[in-house]
């Protein structure tokens, strides 16, 4: 069926109006299977009812030479139709009680059909020394009177259907009601409504939606606070470069010779320099925001990466005087975003880098783990960082304190997106020349939940 169609009956898509044609239907088909066998059963009941009026009739008449009330009563019922005959020995007719056009012609002893020009009787008859007395009844009579009284007993059934519709419909809107007290509840909420749902007596069944609902609106308004957050960090953050370059825009004008003008340009090169990378730190950082479309991932090369981020890398460790030491597995497969991970190593070396001592040594080994994944380690020589900071060195914007490196604050937080979009996890330790040891644990292909962690060695 079409959509429109559906929309053209929409009793199609209710679950009420299901619930109620399932009940109805139930109670329908109940009430048809008991009516049968109801009826089946009394006529079963009238049929045995007429067989012993029969009889008794005839055993009466035999055994002495009368009929007894209840059977006189029943056979004056001219709607009953009881005909008694008698015939002689040799098979001359006595008597007829009643006179009919279609009278059996003979006598069958015990319980018997006999038709006679087409009319069905139901006769019993008994047999004396001197004569033959058989009580017979039409059996249209006996049909006719028996599916009357299987029809009354049914009856009520049918009476009492109507209304127990109504009170199906009736219970299947009072279940529903929760459910359209939910639905009421979300639609009178807006864009800064994500307050919880309200839970209590909520039945089994619709409790665990809503309590779903509530973690996607908690989920929601973290989302939203963090976005929040992040927009009013990077307007903080962004202040300050734009507030220097306007100064250094100014100090050009003002130079009075050129060695001054050369010297307020480079400043306002190396202005713009740093707030081009903090834009671009930005732009990394929104790209690892939940909601954001991520590049397909494809088969790659971790230890060629790295490669290419050190060769990258060098004039900026030249600039400080440190060496860059890369020990790597011919080759590390992993399965990811080669410019995510490229945009990881850039930032993991970039920090060791800064932070590291001048003139130190900044080692960067990238392997394969024998159970599937692989391992991707940077240590350096500088100062290392307290167990108590590693963990606050995720957050957006952070800057421990007394860092007297250059930096937007967002390196490790771009880390940690990154890491976590390829599932693995990221360990700050103690490296061994003294520095800090930053750690990436890539698992295998169907790998487990990302994390970050903070070693307290």
């Amino acid at each position: 069926m079409s959509v429109s169609a559906a929309l053209r009956r929409p009793w199609l898509n209710s679950i009420r109006w299901r619930l109620l044609a399932w009940l109805v239907g139930l109670l329908v088909l109940g009430a048809l299977a008991v009516g049968g066998v109801g009826y089946r059963s009394v006529l079963a009941e009238t049929e045995a009812l007429f067989d012993y009026q029969l009889r008794q009739m005839a055993l009466s008449l035999r055994d002495q030479g009368e009929i007894g009330p209840a059977q006189a009563q029943a056979l004056r019922n001219e709607e009953l139709d009881f005909v008694v005959q008698i015939w002689t020995a040799d098979g001359r007719s006595l008597y007829a009680s009643r006179p009919h056009p279609t009278l059996p012609d003979r006598a069958v002893l015990g319980l018997a059909d006999v038709s006679v020009d087409g009319e069905t009787w139901r006769t019993y008859g008994v047999a004396t020394g001197l004569r033959v007395i058989q009580v017979a009844q039409p059996r249209r009579i006996r049909r006719a009177l028996a599916a009357d009284a299987a029809l009354r007993s049914v009856a009520p059934m049918l009476a009492l259907a109507p209304l127990l519709a109504l009170a199906m419909a009736g219970l299947a809107s009072m279940t529903l009601r929760p459910l359209a007290r939910v639905a009421r509840d979300l639609r009178g909420r807006d864009e800064h409504t994500l307050a919880p749902l309200p839970e209590a007596g909520l039945p089994d069944e619709l409790a665990p939606l809503v309590q779903a609902l509530n973690q996607l609106l908690a989920r929601l308004g973290r989302a939203l606070d963090g976005q929040r957050a992040f927009v009013a960090d990077a307007a903080h953050e962004l202040r300050s470069p734009l507030t220097a370059l306007t100064l250094q825009l100014a100090a050009v004008a003002r130079a009075g010779d050129e060695p001054a003008r050369r010297s307020a340009l480079a400043d306002l090169a190396a202005g713009i320099e740093r707030s081009t990378h903090l834009v671009e730190q930005l732009l990394a950082l929104a790209r690892q925001e939940p909601g954001a479309v991520p590049a397909p991932d494809a088969p790659l090369d971790l230890a060629a990466l790295a490669g290419e981020v050190l060769a990258q890398a060098v004039p900026q460790a030249l600039a400080r005087g440190a060496t860059l030491d890369l020990q790597a597995d011919a080759a590390v497969p992993l399965r990811g975003d080669a410019a995510a991970l490229r945009l990881l190593l850039r930032n993991l070396v970039d920090n060791a880098l800064r932070h590291g001592a001048p003139g130190g040594h900044v080692e960067v080994r990238v392997e394969a783990d024998p159970a599937g994944g692989a391992r991707l380690v940077v240590d350096d020589d500088g100062p290392g960082l307290p167990p108590a900071e590693r963990t606050r060195v995720f957050d957006r914007f952070y800057r421990p304190a007394g860092t007297q490196a250059e930096g937007s604050g967002l390196g490790l937080a771009i880390v940690r997106g990154i890491a976590e979009r390829h599932r693995a996890r990221v360990v700050l330790d103690t490296a061994p020349r003294g520095g800090l040891r930053a750690e990436v644990r890539f698992p295998p292909a169907e790998g487990g939940a990302p994390t970050a962690e903070a070693s307290g060695g």
